[in-house]
């Protein structure tokens, strides 16, 4: 099938599907005889493989070293096991984080809320923050 064919059966770009390719994702592509990129089943099982990986929040460094696992014909199960852990600790690191930081902005908008503007203290750039 054509870049564009490929592309759209797993829902991405011809310009993602070349990067992927430059960046090592993917085979090189054949080429027929009018020099048009051409491309296999494999090819979309391996899209779709990329596409969930980076939906899981994997960087393209870590599914190249999974598909390097598998290329080499070992089944990446373990290590893809690990990236999940660890994705998992970062996600509740951030979500952590992210609670905190809400926590603040609600103090200060409440802060905000309360505040009359013109009693603003000019000796100070703002005083909701």
């Amino acid at each position: 099938m054509r870049i564009g064919e490929a592309a759209a059966a797993v829902g991405m770009t011809t310009k993602t599907l070349r990067f992927y390719e430059d960046r090592g994702l993917l085979p090189a592509a054949q080429r027929a005889a009018n020099g048009y990129r051409s491309y296999g089943d494999e090819t979309i099982t391996r899209l779709d493989f990329i596409r969930r990986s980076r939906g899981a929040g994997l960087t393209l460094a870590q599914i190249s070293d999974i598909l390097h696992i598998r290329d080499a014909g070992q089944a990446p199960c373990t290590h893809v096991s690990d990236l999940l852990a660890k994705q998992l600790t970062d996600l509740d690191w951030q979500i952590a984080e992210l609670v905190a930081l809400r926590s603040t902005v609600a103090r200060f908008h409440d802060t905000a809320a309360a505040a009359d503007p013109a009693t603003c203290d000019s000796e100070r750039i703002c005083t909701y923050l």
